[in-house]
C-alpha cells in the first residue's frame, strides 16, 4: 500500500495549483453531487455528532462546503502540497497530512466521513482496508459518503487518470465492500458520465449500525 500512496502523493504535490484552479469550484456546476453532500450533512446533523472528516480533501473546497452546512469539518490528505494550499485558502479550518489507511482519529469519534473521489487511486485488493479504517472512526449511527467513478461492467476498471492511475467501480461491488467493512449502504446516486471515458458519477451513502 505504501508504494502506490507515495506515488499518488508525489503526483498530487506536482499539480497543486493547477488542480485547485480546475476543481475548487467544481461542485458549483454539479447539482447532483451538491444534493448528495447536502443530504449527507443533514443526516449527520441529525445524529447530534457533527464532527466530520473530509478524507482526501485536496485543496479544501469540500471541507469548506461541509463547514458551511454546519458540520464541524476538518480535512485530511496525503499530499503536503494540497494541505498547504488548503490551509492558506481556508485558514479558519483544520487540515492535516494523513494516510488513508491510518487516519489520525480516535475510534468511534466521528458523525461523518466523506471520501469524494479520494479512493479512486487505490488498487482493488487494498480498498477493503481503507473502508474498514473509515468505519473504525465512525460513531454508531455515523454516515459515510463515498463518491467515485462508476462502471457498468462486472469488475473494477483501471484507467489513466490525468494525475495518476485510477480505478472505476461497479456500484454493486463497492456496496458489497462497504457491507464487508461493517457499514450498511442505504442510498446511491448515479448520473451521466463526468468524463470522456464514459464512466458514471457514483455516490453511495452508508451508515455504521
Amino acid at each position: 500500500m505504501a508504494e502506490h500512496q507515495d506515488e499518488t502523493r508525489a503526483a498530487y504535490d506536482g499539480v497543486v495549483e493547477l488542480y485547485a484552479s480546475m476543481f475548487a469550484d467544481r461542485l458549483e456546476t454539479q447539482p447532483f453531487a451538491r444534493a448528495m453532500v447536502a443530504t449527507f450533512a443533514e443526516l449527520v446533523r441529525a445524529t447530534g455528532n457533527t464532527r466530520t472528516a473530509d478524507v482526501g480533501c485536496g485543496p479544501g473546497h469540500l471541507t469548506a462546503m461541509l463547514h458551511d452546512l454546519e458540520l464541524d469539518a476538518f480535512g485530511l490528505d496525503i499530499s503536503p502540497g494540497m494541505i498547504g494550499h488548503a490551509r492558506r485558502t481556508h485558514p479558519a479550518l483544520r487540515f492535516e497530512e494523513a494516510r488513508m489507511e491510518a487516519l489520525p482519529v480516535e475510534d468511534r469519534a466521528l458523525g461523518g466521513v466523506v471520501a469524494r473521489y479520494s479512493m479512486i487511486h487505490t488498487p482493488p485488493a487494498e480498498l477493503p482496508a481503507l473502508l474498514a479504517e473509515q468505519a473504525r472512526v465512525l460513531a454508531p449511527g455515523g454516515l459515510l459518503l463515498v463518491s467515485f467513478f462508476g462502471t457498468e461492467g462486472p469488475e473494477p476498471v483501471r484507467f489513466d487518470h490525468k494525475v495518476t492511475p485510477a480505478y472505476s467501480w461497479p456500484v454493486d461491488r463497492l456496496a458489497e465492500l462497504l457491507t464487508g467493512a461493517g457499514l450498511a449502504p442505504f442510498a446511491r446516486l448515479l448520473h451521466d458520465p463526468a468524463t470522456e471515458r464514459g464512466f458514471l458519477d457514483a455516490h453511495v451513502l452508508a451508515r455504521l449500525p
